[in-house]
C-alpha cells in the first residue's frame, strides 16, 4: 500500500484514518470577547459565574435515573456539588444566590462519553467535550499527554471533563497495531501479562485495557493480576475467548460488537478454526495496512456468523452477561463508519472544530480501510451493519447494562459532537430516547465505577446539560444546547459560543504534522 493511498496530502500520509484529533501543536485561543476566552480554553475558573450558590429556576429536570421529567424544579449548585434539587414553589433560596431562569428549558447530567481515543491539541479537545455536554470522558488508550490534560482539569488550567483514563493496549505478539499509533504493550506469555498489568498500575492507569490477539494463557493471567491490583480489566475479548468466559473473569466492558457476532452463532466452533487461520504480516510497518488485511480476512466470517445466528443461543449469553454485570459499549458510529463507508457525509458543521488538513485526509484514509469491496461484499457487509442494530436491540431487552460510546479519535468523528450522533443511532437501533439517555448518564456511570455523576439529585457533582429542547420527544435535541455546568461553573450560551468559536479558530491555526509523522490515535477503531 503505497503511502499515496494511505495518507492524504500536506505532510499527513503517516498520520491514518484512526487519528482523531491528531496530536500536533496547538496554537493560543484568543478572543477579544472576555478575559476567560482571552486567557484560552485552558482558563476554567475564568470560565465560570463566580463562587457561591446558584440555582437554575424553573427548569424541566431529567434527572437521568428513568424517571419522569420533574417540570417546574430548581437545582442549587454550591462547590461544584447539587445541594438541592426541589419543585420552584417550595424552595427557598438563600440571600445572595445567583438564579438563572430556566423557564422552557431542559435539565439532565452532563452526558458520559465511554469510548475515546483522545489526541490533539489542548485548547481544541477537552473544551470540544466539555461545550458539547460531554462532561465525563473514559480514555481507551491512556498516554501521558491524557494524565497531563486531567491534571490541568483538576486544577483549573484547563476547561474539559473528568477523564477515566485506561492502560496502553495490552495485546498479544505480534499486535494488530503497529509502531506507527503509539505505545502498545505485546504479551507473549503469563508471566509477561501479569508484569504489564503491575507496570501500568505503577504508570496511574484507571483499567487494564486488553485486545484481540490476546493468548488464553496471558488472557486469564492479566484477569487474575488486574483483579490482585485492584484495576478493572476491560476492552476487546480477544479471539481465543469466549465471551461468557470472559464475563465469568471480571472482563467490565466489552468494546464494540465483533466479538457478539461470533458467540451468538451456531458456527461459532467453526468460525473460532477460521479465526486461528487469519494472519497478519508483522514485518508491515502500517497499521492501517494491517487493517485492511485483516478487515479482508475477517468479514467473511463475521458474514458466516451472522448467518448461523442462533436467537437461543443469543438469549443464553446475554442473560449471564447480565448476570455477571458485564456491560457492552456498542459503538455504533466506528461501526457505521466502516461498514456503511458509502454513506459517511461529505462535509459537516462539526468538522470546523478540527484542522482542515485532518478533515481533507479523511476520505483517502476510508479507502485505505475499507477499498477493494466488491458489490457482493458491500451488501453482506451493510447486513452485518443491520444485524448488530438488532444484537443492541436485544441486549438490552435481555438486561443487559449499555453504555454511550463512540470510538472517537477514528476518522469522521468530532469530539463531544459525535456521542450526539451515538446516541440517535442507538435510538434508531430500538431504544427509546429514556433508555438512552440512561445509557449515556446513570449506566455509563455506574460501568465507570463513578458514583458521583450520571444524575441530577443532591450531593451529585455538578455536571450538567441545559437544552432548549425535549430530548425525550427527539433524541436529536441533545443538540439543541442552550448551557453547560462544568464541575460547578455555569457556561452561558454566550460564554459557549465565544468559546466554540476559540475552538475553531485554534484548529484553523494548528498546523499538520511533518512529513512522516507518526500516526497516533484510535487503537480500536472498528477491528473485527
Amino acid at each position: 500500500m503505497s503511502e499515496a493511498t494511505v495518507g492524504a496530502q500536506r505532510g499527513v500520509a503517516r498520520r491514518g484514518f484512526l487519528a482523531g484529533a491528531a496530536a500536533v501543536t496547538g496554537t493560543a485561543l484568543v478572543s477579544t470577547t472576555s478575559v476567560g476566552t482571552a486567557r484560552a480554553v485552558g482558563a476554567k475558573a475564568e470560565v465560570g459565574s463566580g463562587t457561591g450558590q446558584l440555582a437554575f429556576t424553573h427548569v424541566t429536570v431529567i434527572d437521568g435515573s428513568g424517571a419522569p421529567p420533574a417540570p417546574d424544579m430548581t437545582v442549587v449548585v454550591e462547590g461544584g456539588r447539587i445541594t438541592a434539587v426541589a419543585p420552584s414553589t417550595r424552595i427557598r433560596l438563600r440571600p445572595g444566590t445567583r438564579t438563572v431562569d430556566l423557564t422552557g428549558k431542559y435539565l439532565m447530567p452532563g452526558l458520559i462519553e465511554a469510548h475515546t481515543h483522545s489526541d490533539g491539541p489542548e485548547t481544541v479537545v477537552p473544551a470540544l467535550y466539555a461545550l458539547t455536554g460531554v462532561t465525563t470522558v473514559r480514555e481507551m488508550r491512556g498516554e501521558p499527554l491524557h494524565h497531563e490534560w486531567r491534571r490541568k482539569i483538576r486544577s483549573g488550567e484547563l476547561l474539559g471533563p473528568r477523564w477515566v483514563i485506561g492502560s496502553p493496549i495490552v495485546d498479544g505478539t505480534p499486535s494488530l497495531w503497529a509502531a506507527d499509533v503509539g505505545p502498545t504493550i505485546e504479551v507473549a506469555d503469563a508471566a509477561e501479562a501479569r508484569r504489564a498489568v503491575r507496570r501500568v498500575k505503577r504508570e496511574g492507569a484507571d483499567f487494564v485495557k486488553v485486545y484481540s490477539r490476546l493468548s488464553r494463557e496471558s488472557y486469564f493471567a492479566i484477569a487474575d493480576e488486574a483483579r490482585r491490583q485492584g484495576l478493572p480489566h476491560l476492552g476487546h475479548c480477544p479471539d481465543t475467548v469466549r465471551i461468557a468466559e470472559a464475563s465469568a473473569a471480571g472482563h467490565r466492558t466489552i468494546e464494540h460488537l465483533h466479538a457478539l457476532l461470533l458467540a451468538t452463532s451456531r458456527h461459532e466452533k467453526e468460525i473460532r478454526r477460521l479465526l486461528d487461520a487469519v494472519r497478519i504480516d508483522p514485518k508491515d510497518p502500517s497499521s492501517l495496512s494491517r487493517y485492511h488485511s485483516w478487515f479482508q480476512q475477517v468479514h467473511p466470517l463475521e458474514w458466516r456468523a451472522v448467518q448461523g445466528y442462533d436467537r437461543g443461543l443469543s438469549d443464553a449469553l446475554f442473560r449471564s452477561l447480565a448476570t455477571h454485570g458485564t456491560t457492552v459499549v456498542p459503538t455504533l458510529s466506528v461501526h457505521r463508519t466502516l461498514e456503511l463507508p458509502d454513506d459517511v457525509p461529505t462535509r459537516a458543521e462539526d468538522w470546523k472544530y478540527l484542522p482542515a488538513w485532518q478533515v481533507e485526509s479523511w476520505p483517502d484514509q476510508l479507502t485505505a480501510l475499507t477499498g477493494g469491496r466488491t458489490p457482493e461484499q458491500k451488501r453482506q457487509i451493510r447486513e452485518i451493519y443491520a444485524h448488530r442494530l438488532r444484537l443492541v436491540s436485544e441486549l438490552h431487552g435481555m438486561g443487559v447494562r449499555l453504555a454511550a460510546g463512540t470510538d472517537t479519535g477514528t476518522g469522521y468523528l468530532v469530539p463531544g459532537f459525535a456521542l450526539h450522533d451515538e446516541l440517535a443511532l442507538l435510538v434508531s437501533a430500538g431504544l427509546t430516547p429514556a433508555e438512552v439517555l440512561h445509557a449515556a448518564t446513570q449506566d455509563a456511570a455506574r460501568t465507570l465505577g463513578l458514583p458521583d455523576v450520571g444524575t441530577v439529585a443532591r450531593g451529585q457533582a455538578a455536571d450538567l446539560l441545559v437544552l432548549d429542547a425535549d430530548p425525550l420527544r427527539n433524541i436529536r435535541n441533545t443538540r439543541s444546547i442552550h448551557g453547560v455546568v462544568v464541575d460547578g461553573r455555569w457556561i452561558p450560551p454566550e460564554e459557549r459560543s465565544h468559546l466554540l468559536a476559540a475552538v475553531e479558530k485554534s484548529a484553523a491555526q494548528t498546523p499538520p504534522p511533518e512529513e512522516g509523522a507518526a500516526m497516533k490515535g484510535c487503537g480500536c477503531g472498528g477491528h473485527p
